[in-house]
């Protein structure tokens, strides 16, 4: 008995050794084939540039730890890059995608395998090209699942689905930009906006271009929603359902329930819904938020929400989204987002700061001979409107490529003003350069991003690339030094990133600068990007090999 005893207690503890040993990470591989694909949606059909033929691009899968390698094959005229968005690419810059900032664009007939691990990362992120305009139809989800035997930190959900937010141009996205370039004013405003690529039902010619997932009464779902628009800030809500947000930017959220998000282009929200209503056809809804006086595609996506064994000739119910300008839900939706913040997933905020920096978004108008008013809109942070170089940032850091770009981006706007009072025509003496802002390795960051009514205040979504950060602060009106700071979050703030920067308000976000290399901070409103609101972070070596940029790899394109 006392040996079958010893032989169970070995079994056992064998037995207990092999589930804690850990999981091996897999290799996961995928070929993206950049190619012209022939797209027909609201009675119009046009060539654009695809991945793999597919509107949306395919879905990147991978679990925490996994390497994953994907070969982009570049079939098509323009010479494009592709960025995974929120991938934090630890000392390997070289896979993050911004053309110019980090890789010369793929040329046309070439490829480039973006060779990167995921680490320290779970939830859902994207991908997309980051050159031009090709982004409107050049993107795709990834979805990061735990690792092996790591539960979600919530309820298990019977299912998931990726819901990817797009906009969608009858005539060629490429040729709208050009065009708007070439007179010196903004761009046409999309012709709609979409839903996995699909504007809905409530579009002409679009019975067959409407997203739609069945479900079962008493389930609960697991939506993975991302924000690709190009320029629009949206809402999204489920008719009669709410929605729990349990993750934004792949970082797990302290749970709360709301009747709609507000998602800005290029962050991702998760969120449960349980199909707890009379069983029916529900519209799930996507429409624009602007709170100043600028135009935007004020028209409304759907895809159905559809009860198993409810037949099609049932007329979906739509949900009541905010209005258009409603800025009350969109701060109080922002103010409850907070960091899980338990020991498992905790919230590392920097409390010490080493360098702060205040940076302010301008719209200004320079002088253009050939543009229809003889004017072209630009934009800036702390009047620099930022020059894209020939040759990649880190690419010409990296070789010690001299006049690429200068270090000397300003800590501080040049000349102090009331930024959020009445309308301003003038530039402030705004310059153009590809000025980038050098970061000691590890030094605690704080960024305060001011709006400005310079021609007009507006929300700006920025994202840091390489990084996550806290969102400490954020206000309406002009940060005040002296008092704000006293208000800060610095418990369970939020951590992401992207944020919006409320109209005529600020946002303080805090990191700290453990990842060498360039790396890219701008607007991801694709227009005011292109307009140069953006600019760089050279965050130098750290002590050690091992905190140092990896070396490049050696298909790395030339430009």
């Amino acid at each position: 008995m006392a040996k079958q005893t010893s032989f169970l207690g070995l079994l056992v503890f064998g037995f207990l050794c092999f589930i804690c040993l850990p999981v091996e990470a897999a290799l996961k591989k995928y070929q993206f084939d950049v190619k012209l694909s022939n797209v027909s949606r609201l009675c119009n059909a046009k060539q654009m540039v695809t991945i793999n033929g597919g509107f949306p691009g395919p879905t990147i899968y991978a679990r925490e730890g996994d390497r994953v390698q994907i070969n982009v094959t570049n079939y098509v005229q323009y010479n494009l890059s592709i960025h995974w968005h929120g991938l934090k690419q630890y000392r390997n810059g070289w896979a993050d995608g911004p053309a110019y900032i980090t890789q010369c664009p793929i040329q046309t007939g070439n490829s480039y395998v973006y060779d990167f691990n995921v680490t320290g990362q779970r939830g859902t992120l994207w991908w997309h090209a980051h050159i031009l305009w090709l982004r409107a139809t050049v993107y795709g989800a990834i979805v990061i699942m735990p690792q092996q035997g790591t539960p979600f930190p919530f309820p298990q959900p019977d299912r998931e689905e990726v819901l990817v937010l797009g906009e969608w141009w009858n005539a060629d996205v490429e040729a709208v930009e050009k065009q708007g370039n070439a007179l010196g004013i903004p761009p046409n405003m999309s012709d709609a906006h979409t839903i996995n690529g699909k504007p809905g039902p409530l579009f002409p010619c679009s019975e067959k271009y409407t997203f739609a997932m069945e479900i079962e009464k008493g389930k609960t779902y697991l939506l993975r929603i991302i924000n690709a628009a190009l320029n629009d800030e949206l809402f999204f809500a489920l008719a009669n359902h709410t929605f729990t947000v349990v993750e934004i930017d792949a970082v797990y959220t302290k749970p709360f329930s709301t009747e709609a998000i507000l998602i800005a282009p290029g962050q991702t929200t998760n969120v449960l819904v349980r199909a707890n209503q009379v069983p029916g056809r529900y519209f799930m809804a996507a429409r624009a938020f602007m709170d100043a006086p600028i135009s935007v595609d004020n028209k409304t996506a759907t895809a159905i929400f559809q009860y198993k064994g409810i037949p099609e000739t049932v007329l979906p119910k739509l949900p009541t989204l905010p209005a258009q300008n409603d800025s009350d839900f969109a701060l109080s939706y922002n103010s409850k987002l907070k960091s899980l913040n338990t020991p498992k997933y905790p919230a590392n905020v920097p409390l010490n700061v080493d360098r702060h920096l205040l940076f302010t978004v301008g719209l200004g108008i320079n002088p253009c001979p050939t543009c229809l008013n003889g004017t072209r809109l630009t934009a800036s942070l702390n009047n620099i409107s930022f020059v894209m170089p020939q040759t990649a940032l880190l690419q010409s850091h990296y070789f010690n490529i001299k006049g690429v770009y200068t270090p000397d981006f300003p800590d501080k706007p040049p000349t102090p003003f009331n930024f959020t009072g009445a309308p301003l025509t003038a530039n402030l003496r705004t310059n153009v350069g590809t000025r980038i802002s050098k970061i000691a390795f590890n030094s605690t960051v704080e960024i305060v991003v001011q709006d400005t009514n310079l021609l007009s205040v507006e929300s700006h979504p920025f994202h840091l690339h390489g990084y996550n950060f806290f969102v400490v602060g954020t206000g309406i009106g002009n940060f005040d030094p002296k008092k704000d700071p006293a208000k800060y979050n610095l418990i369970d703030p939020i951590e992401r990133n992207t944020v919006g920067v409320p109209t005529g308000g600020w946002t303080a976000i805090r990191f700290r600068a453990d990842n060498p290399g360039v790396w890219f901070f701008h607007c991801h409103l694709e227009l005011h990007t292109g307009w140069g609101l953006k600019t760089a972070f050279l965050v130098e070596d750290g002590p050690g090999s091992d905190h140092n940029v990896l070396p490049p790899p050696k298909d790395l394109p030339t430009c």
